[in-house]
């Protein structure tokens, strides 16, 4: 008998654990991250299937027919790696639910009509690095090898050192369209990130299309000085800028039917209580349906932080960390997945995944499971026991379709 999504799910459970902000925290290619990935490899390997790691991070599990060909096939999974202080479902329900559809499938028969791979990609939330799909982005070609190289973490660790402490070589990384070539379709399970199933009343949905969005950093450079002998009229003080602009990117999102702008992180440099900050930056995060519509959000925001910033006295730079246009999920694969769950709902979500980014190479789709709060990125994110295994059951009812 096979193990239930939740027992699985439940061998995660303190790894990872944030005793500070709640929650987990797995920053993409670090320790937690890693034993999670040592957790799913062991569990391939129990389980019998061939078990590689490709030259950009991708921990790819097989399942092959009896002539061991690998051409036409099928991939589920997702990732396992959180934002800070995130939830326990977000990438982790995906990589356990393709063990359990897995499990599911091969209890019925020896071998597969067609290859099954169980994949699970690196640094998918961008937290660490600060480019999001960052595995998928490398292996499709959305994002340069070199621009990959460049990248560092909060405390100047670079991706190159991170991947070869994590086994990848960083010489190596880049697109590897002869891997994609034969992939028949990639579905990627995730819990939902939003109320939809909860207020449809089912536990499982299909995915539609996810909303254009991008992130974006913005360095403010002022003067540093002393917080009790600086005049006020004497400042170029880089905070004021930085309150402008979290105000800035909160009230174009407001004004914009159905967009979403957030400021997400910030930092003052050098961070001192009595001391007037020489720089401040911010990252923000803005999504819409219509690509046009991001672009022009993002030059009203553009706009009105310079703005701020000549009238402090400061200087601003602009740097975009990552950009991805509305998907639209491959309409023939929707189809099979809907003819396979004729119960599940269609629903478009405002959240990035793999699934997303690899819509480009080859056909993708997504399934969803009920999270009833709706919160994700957060410690509240869940989902039932009994929601969780319908998920499973149903990414194994639509990989069986998918593989015939």
């Amino acid at each position: 008998m096979s193990t239930p999504t939740a027992d699985l799910l439940a061998e995660l459970a303190e790894i990872g654990r944030d005793p500070v902000r709640g929650g987990y925290t797995r920053p993409g290619l670090g320790e937690a991250e890693l034993e999670l990935r040592s957790w799913f490899i062991e569990q391939a390997t129990r389980r019998g299937l061939e078990v590689e790691l490709d030259r950009n991070g991708i921990v790819w599990a097989w399942w092959l027919p009896a002539s061991g060909d690998r051409a036409g096939a099928v991939i589920t999974g997702s990732h396992l790696d959180s934002v800070p202080g995130g939830g326990a479902y977000d990438g982790p329900l995906g990589v356990v639910s393709a063990l359990r559809a897995f499990d599911l499938l091969r209890e019925a028969n020896e071998y597969p009509a067609r290859p099954l791979a169980l994949v699970v990609f690196p640094e998918e939330e961008g937290s660490r690095f600060g480019v999001p799909c960052l595995g998928s982005r490398l292996v499709s070609g959305a994002l340069t090898p070199e621009r990959a190289r460049s990248l560092a973490d909060a405390d100047g660790v670079t991706f190159p050192d991170a991947a070869r402490a994590a086994g990848i070589d960083p010489d190596a990384i880049g697109p590897d369209p002869e891997r994609f070539a034969d992939i028949h379709a990639f579905v990627e399970l995730h819990v939902e990130q939003g109320r939809g199933l909860e207020d449809l009343g089912r536990p499982v949905a299909v995915g539609r299309s996810i909303l254009a969005h991008g992130r974006w950093h913005v360095e403010i450079r002022g003067r540093g000085d002393h917080a009790g002998t600086t005049r006020m009229q004497d400042r170029q003080d880089p905070v004021v800028v930085l309150a402008d602009a979290i105000l800035a990117v909160r009230e174009a999102a407001e004004q914009t039917p159905d967009a979403r702008g957030t400021v997400g992180r910030l930092r003052a440099i050098p961070g001192g209580t009595n001391v007037i900050a020489s720089q401040s930056d911010l990252w923000f995060d803005l999504r819409h349906r219509d690509e046009s519509v991001v672009r022009e959000l993002l030059a009203q925001i553009t706009e009105r932080i310079r703005a701020a910033a000549e009238r402090e006295g400061c200087t601003v730079e602009l740097q975009e960390e990552s950009f991805s246009g509305e998907v639209r999920f491959d309409a023939g694969l929707r189809a099979q997945l809907e003819a396979a769950l004729p119960d599940a709902p269609v629903l478009d979500t405002g959240a990035g995944h793999d699934a997303g980014v690899l819509a480009s190479v080859i056909p993708t789709g997504m399934l969803y499971v009920r999270n009833p709060s709706g919160t994700s990125h957060a410690p509240d994110e869940g989902t039932s026991d009994e929601d969780a295994e319908a998920g499973s059951i149903a990414l194994a009812t639509a990989l069986e379709a998918l593989m015939r």
